[in-house]
């Protein structure tokens, strides 16, 4: 069995992503690992390079910055970078990885049994993970049907597929239309943190990719204007290789207590109190499970 791990990275280290240690978490169970690097001015390609693993393959690329984002699929760029890397893959499976998301290392033995138990089941198309969204700082997570609790990172290398946008794959069916890959779950979680870099760096991100997104005005992002009926603690341990890029910070991260719930927020609050009360699940798949 052979495994590419795949991603893309545009100015990696000025918009504040934990890269290295999204890679360095992947690299011990892949055979190979695709990076499709866009224009940067920054470091990132010498911190890539500064990795020395002979396993990273780097591949040069352009965005489309023309790329009008008032159709009803936004974000394409990204997907369009997505793609080159994983049409880049020759593994048998290809595992993304986003810049801002860590493997724990407990997990990797779980992962490399999932390929293997399932790499002749061609039922199987994806493999999906758990989420963490860590929030504000590290001892906190996001947790409500706002924020994704599953997806799929894991794709069958010999299906045609692609993706649209940044967060889930395309299966195509025919000329015209294309679906979510069927998935079983590998019983392991993704560690994302791209919520707790500092908020300076996640305006400065935020204003080089709204052209990408959308046409609506730039918001400043603040940490603290966030329901905090979302918010919860997280006691467990962080994957080894992010650890000395956590920044500090102690207890559940603080919500401003003046803040008032979006009218999107209260139905999330709603949800969540659904779930809790008879047990129902209101998470979005990009997947349809079926192991």
């Amino acid at each position: 069995m052979k495994v590419s791990g795949f991603t893309f990275l545009r100015n990696g280290q000025k918009l504040g992503y934990p890269f290295l240690a999204s890679i360095r978490s992947l690299l011990p169970i892949v055979d190979e690992f695709v990076i499709a690097l866009g224009p940067c001015d920054d470091d990132t390609e010498a911190m890539l390079r500064g990795i020395g693993d002979p396993k990273i393959r780097i591949i040069p690329t352009q965005w489309n910055e023309n790329l009008r984002s008032d159709y009803s699929v936004k974000g394409f760029v990204y997907g369009q970078q997505k793609s080159i890397a994983l049409f880049n893959c020759t593994g048998d499976w290809a595992f993304y990885l986003e810049a801002d998301e860590v493997l724990h290392e407990a997990d990797l033995p779980k992962i490399r049994a999932a390929m293997e138990k399932h790499l002749n089941d061609e039922r199987v198309e994806a493999l999906a993970f758990d989420y963490l969204h860590f929030y504000g700082n590290k001892n906190t997570i996001a947790w409500s049907p706002g924020w994704y609790r599953s997806e799929v990172r894991i794709l069958r290398n010999t299906i045609p597929a692609w993706s649209s946008e940044a967060l889930f794959f395309n299966v195509v069916v025919s000329h015209k239309k294309s679906r979510y890959p069927r998935a079983a779950h590998t019983g392991a979680t993704i560690h994302h943190y791209g919520w707790i870099r500092s908020e300076a760096q996640m305006n400065l991100k935020s204003e080089s990719v709204l052209k990408f997104w959308n046409n609506r005005t730039l918001t400043a992002v603040n940490y603290s204007r966030v329901d905090s009926a979302v918010l919860r603690g997280f006691s467990g341990s962080h994957p080894e290789p992010i650890r000395d890029w956590l920044p500090k910070g102690e207890g559940l991260f603080k919500a401003d207590r003046d803040y008032q719930p979006t009218a999107r927020e209260r139905k999330h609050r709603w949800m969540l109190w659904l779930e809790k009360t008879f047990g129902l699940k209101f998470s979005r798949k990009h997947y349809r499970l079926v192991r």
